[in-house]
């Protein structure tokens, strides 16, 4: 409330001509402190805000009271209102004394460090590293990418990884990438600068290899299909490549020897035909095999010399091409 200067003055007044005992004589004392307090300019009453000084002329006088119930201290350059009002300046009724701000607080002293303290055990946005594990419960997904590209997560029943994006989904692994059970067996293994191996309980079944595939067991196919390739001669010469295929036809177009490369190591067997076409002209060109042929009775079979004749041979080896068996599937085809 606002402080009356005359009423205090009145009061003091009547203290004084009437001072007649010792708890009057305090009273006294104490209005007479007052009394100086207003008369030495530290408390001043003006009727409103507008009356107020300017906060650079308030020498001598700090403090200001006005019949509008404001309180107002200078520090020289600025007035500041001290009423309680406008301190809390409308905060909520919950809010609005010392009391409930402590509370709200939780009371706590040194709520700015405790605060502070928090803080520090939280991850910042700029990332940094965890000291212990990141739970996400059922349903809650680890989203990956602006459009949520990659999912990681729980449904409770089944775990998922799903990539619905543009891109590619890469696994990269410096040396070996394996799919494993719970009890470590190998599902897919897939070894830097060497092969891909598939495993059935735990026992490797296929291995891809630089020649091709090595499966281990029966291998039961809904189609079989081999390749098959031409050859021809260059310089009476006709190479038959192992690793192409296993199906061959070459039309003569001079007289040839033959070469078989790059059969397989020896304890895997092989087998290949070669179809051998006469040319158009009847010109009865010959063939001459690997001397590591074997035919029956060692006599290699005589080629049918007709225009556009077709022969038909089969060779098989189980020792890395050191020995072919030749077998005469047919001749003089049309």
């Amino acid at each position: 409330m606002p402080i009356n200067i005359t009423s205090i003055e009145s009061a003091l007044q009547s203290k004084l001509n009437a001072a007649t005992g010792s708890t009057e004589s305090k009273e006294f004392l104490l209005l007479t402190k007052a009394l100086e307090s207003l008369n030495s300019g530290a408390v001043s009453e003006v009727a409103t805000i507008g009356d107020l000084p300017t906060a650079a002329d308030n020498t001598g006088r700090t403090l200001w009271v006005t019949a509008e119930s404001g309180l107002y201290v200078s520090n020289g350059t600025t007035w500041s209102n001290l009423d309680p009002q406008a301190i809390i300046d409308g905060a909520p009724a919950a809010l609005d004394t010392l009391n409930e701000l402590a509370a709200a607080l939780g009371d706590d002293a040194n709520f700015a460090s405790t605060v502070t303290n928090s803080i520090a055990t939280k991850m910042p946005l700029a990332g940094g590293t965890f000291t212990g594990d990141v739970t996400f419960p059922d349903g809650d997904k680890a989203l990956f990418g602006t459009g949520n590209d990659l999912q990681m997560y729980h449904d409770g029943s089944n775990s998922y990884i799903l990539d619905n994006g543009t891109g590619v989904l890469f696994i990269d692994a410096s040396s070996q990438l394996q799919l494993r059970s719970t009890a470590q067996d190998i599902y897919v293994q897939c070894i830097e600068n060497s092969g891909v191996n598939l495993f059935w309980d735990n026992a490797k079944k296929l291995e891809t290899t630089s020649l091709g595939v090595d499966i281990t067991g029966e291998l039961i196919a809904d189609s079989y299909n081999e390749t098959y390739a031409a050859v021809t001669s260059t310089s009476n010469a006709t190479t038959v490549n192992c690793e192409a295929g296993n199906t061959f036809s070459h039309t003569l177009t001079e007289n040839t020897t033959f070469t078989f490369s790059n059969p397989p190591a020896s304890g895997t067997s092989y087998s290949m035909s070669v179809e051998i076409i006469q040319d158009a002209g009847a010109s009865g060109f010959t063939v001459t095999w690997p001397t590591s042929v074997d035919f029956p009775a060692a006599t290699a079979p005589t080629l049918t010399a007709t225009a556009s004749a077709v022969d038909v041979f089969v060779f098989t080896t189980r020792d890395g091409g050191t020995t072919w068996y030749g077998f005469t599937a047919g001749q003089a085809l049309a």
